[in-house]
């Protein structure tokens, strides 16, 4: 399954990186005198040097995300000893192929990971901890790299050895249309929960959409759901049952609280009337036509917006629960790894550090990848326009950062949870078919049947 913000849009997600480091460092990714390579690291050295001689990297990655080849083709400007050959298909045909591709002799140096898990699990991803040490990565915040980390062979999410990194790091949260704000005397984002509630009451007196949400095929009011169960509750624990902790469950106050909410939402008509009914690119349309006052959605948008709405969007992150809380938002690398066959490794690793360290590179990523492009903590950001959606968004994802409050999404939890509980069910929620007792627990009661596959 893809990620939940790549099933939208094929940007990336939230912040920072490491500076570049020379040398030789001990350990790795195949067993000694063995020729079946091994995720789980050996005594292998790895290098930081690209060296001069000629290289062609293969890059297998997804149709329509132009930020991978601007990306390659200014490192092969840097550095042109360097080629690539990239191989693009749509994400849920990389998803399909992944293993098969990454097994067979020919395996690609990088690849687009739709999932980890069992790529690990079968020894087909390398393992990047001599890359961590050689370049300096363990320099990245935790919540930016946990997702990416996998112990126990694959079998626990959230911790152990890295596997992949991000090019671009989106962040998530609420657009809003300037003119419309002013309409309903919003003089600057709310501050907590509450004024956000007011705001959309306000908005629906005076005539005024509150939000445009699409909720069909896939169910875009999930963004605004957890949008309020990270803050209802601990994020650690949604973190947990995101990456299958033994005992995490959905069913908890937090996400009743939620579900709750967004069945009140739905009632006073603050969603769309026809949710259900619209889908993602309609509801960008709708919203950039001022179609309502917010829109839950991620940074991706942002290039799309300064376009079509030059001056008149703006962006906030989630308000907290109270006044001066730390913000938490959705927010998940467009993740990369290196194959465990890839004849290249070494030259995978330092295209990969150079595009969160490179100062033009890290250009591209924001200015074709519509995010932050991460690095170290102490590398400015590329200037961007002031007043500029991706301004905003860009100032967010610094915000995010420094409050360490990136989570998961709840619809990578597992394989189907999305396609089988999440979109059915809240559908079924704000049609007015489904209780919030009912919601939470058709989700975990679909996450429990998956895992007990």
């Amino acid at each position: 399954m893809p990620d939940f913000s790549t099933r939208f849009s094929r940007r990336g997600l939230a912040l920072l990186v490491p500076a570049l480091a020379a040398g030789l460092v001990m350990s790795a990714c195949s067993a000694p005198g063995s020729d079946q390579p091994s995720s789980t690291g050996s005594d292998a050295p790895v290098s930081t040097e690209l060296g001069t001689g000629p290289i062609t990297l293969e890059l297998y990655a997804e149709t329509g995300f132009p930020l991978v080849k601007a990306l390659a083709d200014e490192f092969t400007k840097q550095h042109p000893n360097v080629k690539f050959n990239i191989r693009e298909d749509q994400f849920t045909v990389i998803t399909e192929n992944a293993p098969r591709v990454l097994a067979s002799d020919n395996a690609p140096d990088i690849i687009r990971l739709p999932t980890m898990v069992d790529l690990v699990k079968d020894d087909l991803l390398k393992n990047l901890d001599p890359y961590v040490a050689a370049y300096g990565w363990d320099k990245f915040p935790a919540s930016q790299l946990v997702q990416l980390r996998l112990a126990d062979g694959g079998k626990v999410r959230g911790s152990g050895s890295l596997y992949g990194l991000g090019l671009g790091y989106s962040v998530t949260g609420v657009f809003y249309n300037k003119k419309l704000a002013q309409q309903v005397g919003m003089t600057e984002p709310p501050a907590t929960v509450a004024e956000f509630e007011e705001l959309l009451a306000k908005a629906k007196a005076a005539g005024v959409q509150p939000i445009v949400q699409f909720n069909k095929n896939t169910a875009g009011i999930n963004f605004p759901h957890q949008a309020l169960q990270n803050q209802f509750g601990d994020p650690a624990q949604i973190a947990d049952w995101i990456f299958q902790k033994p005992g995490a469950t959905f069913d908890t106050p937090a996400a009743l609280k939620a579900t709750e909410t967004i069945q009140r939402w739905a009632k006073a008509g603050y969603f769309t009337k026809d949710a259900n009914a619209l889908d993602y690119a309609t509801m960008v349309g709708d919203f950039s036509k001022g179609g309502g006052l917010f829109m839950f959605n991620g940074d991706w948008e942002s290039g799309n917006l300064d376009k079509n709405m030059a001056g008149n969007a703006g962006f906030f992150l989630f308000p907290t629960e109270a006044a001066g809380g730390k913000h938490v938002a959705m927010s998940a690398p467009n993740t990369f790894g290196i194959g465990a066959r890839a004849k290249n490794p070494d030259a995978a690793a330092y295209f990969l550090n150079w595009a969160h360290t490179d100062a033009k590179a890290r250009e591209i990523s924001v200015k074709v990848g519509g995010s932050s492009p991460g690095g170290p903590a102490d590398l400015p950001l590329p200037p961007v326009a002031e007043g500029t959606v991706l301004a905003e968004t860009l100032k967010a994802s610094q915000q995010l950062g420094a409050e360490n409050g990136a989570v998961d999404f709840t619809a990578n939890a597992t394989g189907g949870i999305f396609a089988a509980a999440i979109t059915p069910e809240l559908q079924k929620l704000i049609a007015g078919q489904q209780t919030p007792e009912g919601y939470v627990k058709a989700v975990q009661a679909e996450y429990e049947k998956e895992l007990s596959r």
